[in-house]
């Protein structure tokens, strides 16, 4: 066989060792992601827009947690009472959005099982409180309200979106 210089690159580049996945399977995968997945921002422009956004948000991080700042309009449910609470405050037509900390917390997808053993529809929203925090967007407190301004790292400063 003759290695081309295409392929030799290919061979050495860390990023390429593995091929990428054909189109079709890109496809699945990432549908599939987005059916499992929402970001900060998109959940924040849907809570904005006039009207019900069709989903409910829920806080699955401890009352100490809660009260250090949440999502305004968020149910708060840790994920250890799901099992017994979530048929009272959640309305299973309704599809939940959960959220923990952020990245490097799992507890929004340990939520998120739980609620869809329960029979919810679910998706998680990536980046959690830290980064709905970091893009900008208002909060609540056990003291009231609060805004901290846009990480230039996470969202564009004088945009009203990123553009993706």
């Amino acid at each position: 066989m003759v290695m081309t210089s295409h392929s030799t690159a290919l061979a050495a580049n860390p990023v390429l060792r593995v091929p990428p996945a054909s189109p079709a399977a890109a496809a699945a995968y990432f549908g599939a992601s987005l059916a499992f997945h929402a970001d900060v921002s998109d959940v924040a422009s849907a809570l904005a827009a006039d009207g019900d956004p069709g989903f409910v948000v829920l806080d699955s991080r401890s009352t100490a947690s809660w009260d250090q700042g949440h999502i305004p309009g968020a149910v708060h449910l840790p994920t250890a009472l799901i099992p017994e609470q979530a048929a009272a405050l959640l309305d299973p037509a309704v599809p939940v959005v959960t959220y923990c900390w952020g990245p490097g917390c799992n507890g929004a997808t340990r939520a998120a099982l739980a609620l869809a053993q329960l029979g919810f529809q679910v998706k998680e929203m990536l980046g959690g409180f830290e980064y709905w925090v970091r893009e900008g967007f208002a909060y609540e407190t056990w003291e009231g309200g609060a805004r901290r301004a846009a990480d230039p790292l996470t969202a564009p400063v004088d945009a009203a979106d990123c553009g993706c």
